[in-house]
């Protein structure tokens, strides 16, 4: 599944990303376009608007402003399945896939006890963004966890 996120559920955009989801953060307010771009690149918007019109197909409202709330509606409402290997594969700040680099690749781009501490790194191929698997891996299986468990 692929996605277009409005503004109004920003922190659900990075969410599906970091889940491994094709996600577009859309922050303008140009409906037309937004409907157009759905339907071309044939993906679901996802908004919290409640006054978006038709094409029930395409687009699912959310109630919930709670993160933990909208990833339960979207398992509820899409039938959203989380891969547990598709999760950390994409950029959170620009949604590309991201790249697996050497070690070394990384030494003078993160912090030194980053550096000592980890063995595997990732880059983002547009943004140059380093990642690695840091503490937040598991709280984010935790929320995960939580979500699919309800």
């Amino acid at each position: 599944m692929r996605f277009i996120v409005t503004r109004e559920a920003g922190k659900l955009a990075r969410w599906l990303r970091i889940l491994g989801f094709d996600t577009v953060y859309y922050q303008q307010s140009a409906l037309p376009k937004l409907i157009v771009t759905a339907l071309r690149e044939d993906r679901i918007i996802i908004t919290r608007k409640t006054d978006m019109p038709g094409l029930k197909k395409c687009i699912v409202v959310l109630s919930s402003k709670e993160l933990a709330s909208q990833l339960r509606e979207l398992k509820n409402k899409l039938d959203l399945k989380v891969r547990t290997d598709k999760m950390f594969t994409r950029c959170t700040l620009c949604n590309q896939l991201l790249k697996a680099i050497k070690k070394d690749k990384a030494r003078f781009k993160v912090p030194e006890k980053v550096y000592l501490e980890n063995e595997f790194f990732s880059i983002c191929p547009v943004c140059d963004k380093i990642y690695w698997q840091g503490s937040h891996w598991g709280k984010i299986q935790e929320v995960v966890k939580l979500v699919y468990s309800s």
